[in-house]
């Protein structure tokens, strides 16, 4: 009954304490800084270009023009060009309903896309599909 007793009460504190982030928040640059020097690892591998970009899909946010070009950069590393096209699909689709701001990335990713030889999904007409 005792240990009974003292495992409610470790338990009951356990469970009234909640862990809450008091940490520093991270900046828009950081995080931006964050996501480019993690995409511009040398030795990033496709399952690493893969995890991140699902991860940074994941966030409630549509990734930078930079961030996006150092991911279409590893795309390049690994001859990865299904990755690529992916990556522009995943950004068209989180951009949703603001129509403005799939076209503004392709504007800022433009000379990347040509520099590295990647055609869009609207010039390979896969939009369609």
């Amino acid at each position: 009954m005792l240990v009974a007793s003292m495992l409610t009460r470790l338990l009951g504190s356990l469970l009234a304490s909640r862990c809450y982030s008091h940490g520093m928040q991270e900046t828009d640059e950081e995080f931006d800084a964050r996501w480019v020097t993690y995409f511009n690892k040398q030795d990033i591998d496709a399952w690493e270009l893969r995890k991140g970009m699902n991860t940074l899909i994941g966030y409630d946010l549509v990734p930078e023009p930079k961030i996006l070009e150092a991911a279409l950069r590893a795309c390049r590393r690994l001859n990865d060009l299904a990755s690529a096209i992916r990556i522009l699909e995943a950004v068209k689709d989180k951009a949703g309903p603001h129509k403005e701001i799939y076209p503004y990335l392709i504007q800022e990713l433009k000379p990347t896309l040509d520099e590295l030889g990647i055609s869009t999904p609207e010039e390979l007409g896969i939009d369609k599909v």
